[in-house]
């Protein structure tokens, strides 16, 4: 059984996360908290599995609880609550560069209590699951799980960089595209599954910190060297080839792996484009996106790297690529930027 901690200064929203994951039958709410000091405080009477968040509270508000917390508990899995606004946007990235685990969205215009409840439940439940898992599961023994590496083609020299990523994400990529040099040589497209404002917020924080120049793609945009195309929230970006060359297409097509932006889509459609002329990494995120994507780019001739499962919040991604044999190489997280210099050059 997992135990969750739920913490909101609304009554209302902690009687709605409360009846949503009394649903599933894997997961006990123990406890309760008003504010960031009444959390604290919690977190050591009860010691849960799993703390639900919110960010603006009396007293104390999340960022300050989430502090005190990984003071004493570096690895606990704690899930932020946020709104679909710009400042819940940029509290959020904040959050989660001081070791929140991931964050789920406040419910917003539903017509009833029911879709309130059904978005609450579809959002924290597989994320509960996924972090305690990581929490309280034996580590794996990856490598007798692995199939065989897929065979691989020969591939002129790699044009492209391709990243998807998911929980865990925001600070994967600040790793990495922190230390990326300003002359790789290749444009950069990266997939982060995150709803609209946050990718516009998320894009602005890592080009502060690398030395390419990071923004969301637009509709039409030309990739080149020196640059970091961001899939924005709710769009598919797309790769097309044609006499202008290669450009980005971004649609609000069906979702994928219940995602838009997926990362199977770049993916695939990078395939369509540069063949095996990409180098790919798949970093850490729950769930199974890029998988497929990843498959196509294997066989094409294509470079993959994916994140290790110790620095990984959720090995799901990148495990699932790793266990599928289609790994060139799995590399901790404060490797995989010199690594990608490697395999690009």
């Amino acid at each position: 059984m997992i135990r969750v901690l739920v913490v909101d200064d609304s009554a209302l929203i902690r009687r709605l996360i409360s009846t949503a994951l009394s649903e599933a039958e894997d997961i006990e709410i123990v406890g309760t908290a008003r504010d960031g000091l009444e959390a604290v405080d919690r977190v050591e009477e009860l010691r849960p599995d799993v703390v639900t968040l919110d960010i603006e509270m009396p007293r104390l508000d999340g960022l300050g609880a989430l502090r005190r917390i990984r003071e004493r508990h570096r690895r606990l899995p704690i899930i932020m609550f946020s709104t679909l606004t710009e400042r819940g946007a940029a509290a959020t990235l904040e959050a989660l560069s001081r070791g929140a685990s991931d964050y789920v969205t406040k419910p917003s215009n539903t017509g009833s209590v029911a879709e309130g409840l059904a978005s609450v439940r579809d959002q924290l439940v597989p994320r509960i699951r996924a972090l305690a898992g990581v929490r309280t599961l034996a580590p794996r023994t990856p490598a007798a799980r692995r199939t065989p590496p897929v065979a691989k083609p020969a591939a002129g020299s790699p044009q492209v960089l391709l990243v998807g990523s998911s929980t865990g994400g925001p600070d994967a990529l600040a790793t990495v595209l922190g230390q990326l040099p300003a002359d790789l040589g290749v444009p950069v497209l990266v997939v982060q599954h995150m709803p609209p404002v946050f990718t516009t917020m998320l894009a602005q924080r890592l080009d502060r910190i690398s030395a390419l120049t990071v923004r969301e793609a637009v509709d039409g945009d030309v990739p080149r060297a020196g640059e970091v195309l961001l899939a924005p929230g709710d769009f598919h970006v797309r790769l097309v080839s044609g006499a202008g060359g290669v450009r980005v297409r971004l649609d609000q097509g069906p979702q994928e792996n219940f995602c838009r932006p997926a990362v199977d889509v770049l993916f695939r459609t990078a395939a369509e484009v540069y063949g095996g002329r990409a180098v790919a990494t798949v970093l850490t995120g729950m769930g199974h996106d890029g998988l497929e994507g990843v498959r196509v780019l294997a066989e094409r001739g294509a470079r993959v790297l994916v994140q290790d499962e110790a620095t990984s919040v959720v090995w799901g991604m990148p495990g699932a690529v790793a266990l599928a044999g289609l790994a060139d190489e799995t590399v901790s997280l404060g490797e995989m930027p010199r690594r990608l210099v490697a395999a690009v050059r």
